[in-house]
């Protein structure tokens, strides 16, 4: 029979898990801390445990994901496997919810947890550090299909006018200013948190009013986009987080732009 911290971890992860929850679980072999975001940082200080990954390493050329096989390996190697409760946290929020649309698209998100507040409160609470880093690890971690997750510009174009789906723009104002996917509501992914200097997130109530507030009515599904995919798969986290149906372009502006014939408002 497995210890009872073993099936807390198999069962499906809840989308945070707090810094006290973390340091209970530190040495338990059913949960792995994966950090992202500088290695500089990573090396001045990190949770004990905790590998490092660098969101690069999961892409290829145009900022698109590399095959699942790849994106596997490169996830085992930073800890992630079958069977495990994955934490991630970065001092970068856009790339930590990088790494969790890629653990989905390889059929993992039922794995994932945020770090609700990350490495900022962890330090702040005077929680342990380490500047070691410990050894490569090598899963297994099994591909599963996940088909659901990422779209590409057709899929975005057939849905730009349906009623089910809201298209969600993840970038600034500015960039907003300068041309948008028709029908698209811009949405700040710094909205997200109820404090920006810790990085804590608002309430699961709080995340769905602003989503609400940006269009997603009930029973629609919602599309993310940024420049290159990254604000929008945190905003995917987020929306997920909170039980409404979603789905990453990953492509985005940078895919959207080059091909006339897609409509632009600007």
């Amino acid at each position: 029979m497995l210890p009872v911290l073993a099936l807390l971890a198999v069962t499906a992860a809840e989308p945070t898990v707090s810094t006290a929850w973390l340091q209970a679980h530190l040495t338990d072999p059913q949960v792995r801390v994966i950090c992202t975001g500088t290695r500089d940082d990573y090396d001045r200080a990190h949770i004990p445990g905790a590998r490092f990954v660098d969101h690069m390493d999961t892409v290829g050329g145009d900022h698109r994901l590399l095959p699942p096989d790849a994106l596997a390996k490169a996830l085992a190697k930073a800890g992630a496997a079958d069977g495990t409760r994955i934490v991630l946290y970065g001092d970068r929020p856009m790339e930590t919810g990088w790494l969790y649309m890629t653990l989905a698209a390889i059929g993992h998100s039922g794995d994932v947890s945020m770090l609700d507040g990350g490495i900022r409160l962890w330090q702040d609470e005077k929680r342990p550090i380490s500047t070691t880093a410990p050894a490569a690890v090598a899963g297994p971690l099994t591909v599963k299909p996940a088909p659901d997750v990422i779209v590409d510009a057709p899929w975005v174009r057939k849905r730009l006018e349906s009623p089910t789906t809201k298209v969600l723009d993840v970038r600034t104002t500015q960039e907003w200013n300068g041309g948008h996917l028709p029908g698209a509501t811009l949405i700040l992914w710094q909205d997200l948190y109820a404090d920006r200097q810790t990085l804590k997130f608002k309430s699961p109530a709080d995340i769905r009013a602003l989503l609400a507030a940006a269009g997603v009515a009930p029973n629609q599904e919602c599309v993310t986009y940024c420049a290159v995919g990254m604000r929008a798969s945190l905003m995917y986290w987020a929306a997920r987080s909170v039980g409404i149906p979603a789905r990453v372009y990953v492509g985005s502006w940078q895919d959207w732009q080059r091909d006339s014939s897609n409509p632009i408002v600007r």
